[in-house]
């Protein structure tokens, strides 16, 4: 468990790069032929794994219930970002993965809901899978959000 934690801190490198060069426009800008921005699916990712690890794990969550509502599945950007937020979500990307491998290491994830995600199908029954699927979702959003930074750059 300890790598892919690794491989997830070291994934989200990339999404603060992206929030730390890119103009607030440009995280917010939907390209044409897209239906979010950079910023959605930044926070999103962040969302998704406290949803997927805490929540799912009857944990506390680290994240606000505004952005919970703003960035889980099934939601697109509907205004604005301002830099206020970004910030926000700029610090949660690593104070949220150094406090999970925290939690892991002190054996919190002791109880896990099983869960079946819709972007695959496949079903997680362990703290384990939540976190290869997290590591697998967080790749797939990097992937469209490179997508995302041609259409904003074009």
């Amino acid at each position: 468990m300890h790598f892919t934690l690794e491989v997830l801190s070291n994934t989200r490198k990339f999404f603060k790069k992206y929030l730390e060069t890119l103009s607030l426009e440009d995280l917010n800008k939907i390209p044409e032929g897209f239906n979010n921005n950079i910023i959605w699916n930044v926070g999103h990712i962040l969302v998704t794994q406290q949803l997927l690890a805490y929540k799912l794990s009857g944990l506390p969550m680290m994240v606000s219930d505004t952005l919970i509502a703003k960035y889980m599945k099934d939601t697109k950007p509907e205004g604005f970002i301002n830099q206020q937020e970004v910030d926000e979500i700029k610090e949660l990307l690593f104070s949220t993965i150094e406090k999970t491998k925290e939690d892991f290491n002190n054996g919190l994830f002791k109880n896990f809901k099983e869960y079946t995600v819709s972007t695959t199908g496949n079903t997680l029954t362990t703290i384990d899978e939540a976190f290869q699927f997290i590591l697998f979702h967080e790749g797939m959003h990097l992937g469209y959000v490179m997508a995302l930074l041609r259409g904003v750059k074009n």
